[in-house]
């Protein structure tokens, strides 16, 4: 294996985890569909990408897709029939490592390594390369320092911080316009109200939550609201019934939130989230900053309760969602979302009866969280 010798932080920690046994390695064909391929790669520590040829070129568009689009962050290695003079195109759309058919080319690999630098000239587009933003993401030591910084701060002056200092033009509310939503996007209001707020329109939404996020929007002043939905050929294909909820709502999530969202994903390099510890489940030890995939991820509310959001509510004479008062504590697609019971904990009317907990926006294949 010649290696790129890139990002050697995220590389101690995959090989890490490889040599504990606590990952997998997938391989997978250069000509294969990025969305496809995005998928195979959910949970592996390494994917290994075929050139079957090194004329080929589809293998250097898909590692870059999975970087860029996908949000993919383990380690990427370049299989099959490659030449020494590919070394520094393989580094830029963000392999890691090269594994040749040809193993008798070392020295020719290594002289073509000593031959680029870091400083080789950019592409015309003016775009920096895939590793110089994997190399300026913030690594786990990082993620501790923002955790002690902010855990002192209150919501507002995370907000305006992430928005104005940490992530400048590059980040973005996801907001589902759900029953606690209006917290956290009249803050934002108040910062900077062009800054996007990105909202999954499955197509299996309550009409009231599209009549909310509009009514909303305007109340707030909100100017940049980025409607995502799921790819019309791929519903038809594989939800043409109108049941696949039903069937594997797993399935179901992906197509109508997960891919959706990770074909716009790379748009940003932060997204804030309302995410809150008293949800319970997998939220109980939310950090307020975290990275999934690659991508940072700003929980601002995450030591929040149920009686801060209610006062929060009262104090700004904010509209509730529609159907808070019909008993929906967390609302999501229709199909799959009930009122809570009494006893119910906030999340208890989502996927009631299955044992399912999150849509898979927040299930990674890799996260780091530091506080």
């Amino acid at each position: 294996m010649l290696q790129l010798e890139r990002n050697p932080q995220s590389r101690k920690r995959v090989e890490a985890q490889m040599e504990a046994g606590g990952g997998a390695v997938v391989e997978i064909p250069g000509e294969t569909d990025w969305r496809e391929a995005a998928e195979q790669a959910r949970g592996a520590v390494q994917v290994d990408i075929r050139f079957a040829s090194f004329k080929d070129g589809r293998g250097f568009s898909l590692a870059a897709l999975l970087r860029e689009r996908a949000g993919y962050a383990g380690k990427l290695r370049a299989v099959g029939d490659l030449i020494p003079d590919q070394a520094m195109h393989l580094k830029r759309v963000g392999f890691d490592d090269v594994a040749p058919d040809n193993d008798n080319l070392d020295d020719d690999w290594a002289r073509a390594r000593a031959r680029f630098t870091h400083a080789y000239q950019p592409a015309q587009d003016k775009r920096t390369p895939v590793f110089r933003h994997r190399q300026a993401a913030p690594a786990g030591d990082d993620l501790a320092a923002l955790n002690a910084r902010y855990r002192g701060l209150d919501a507002m002056e995370i907000l305006e911080d992430a928005i104005r200092n940490e992530w400048t033009g590059r980040i973005a509310m996801l907001s589902s316009f759900g029953a606690e939503a209006a917290v956290g996007l009249h803050m934002i209001a108040q910062i900077a109200p062009d800054t996007p707020v990105v909202f999954l329109d499955t197509g299996r939404l309550f009409a009231q939550t599209e009549q909310y996020q509009r009514a909303l929007s305007e109340q707030l002043g909100l100017t940049n609201i980025r409607v995502l939905a799921p790819d019309s050929a791929e519903a038809a294909t594989e939800d043409g019934d109108d049941r696949l909820w039903q069937r594997n709502p797993d399935a179901c999530c992906a197509l109508r939130k997960v891919r959706p969202l990770a074909r716009a994903i790379g748009d940003y390099d932060a997204l804030i989230t309302g995410r809150k510890r008293f949800h319970g489940g997998e939220r109980l030890a939310l950090p307020v900053v975290e990275r999934i995939d690659g991508r940072i991820r700003v929980n601002p509310l995450a030591a929040w309760d149920a009686e801060r959001v209610n006062a929060y509510f009262k104090r700004f004479d904010l509209p509730r969602h529609p159907l808070s008062d019909m008993g929906y504590a967390s609302i999501g697609c229709w199909p799959c979302t009930a009122p809570v019971e009494d006893d119910g904990d906030v999340r208890s009317g989502r996927w009631r009866g299955r044992d399912k907990t999150e849509c898979g926006i927040h299930a990674p294949a890799e996260r780091i969280a530091a506080e």
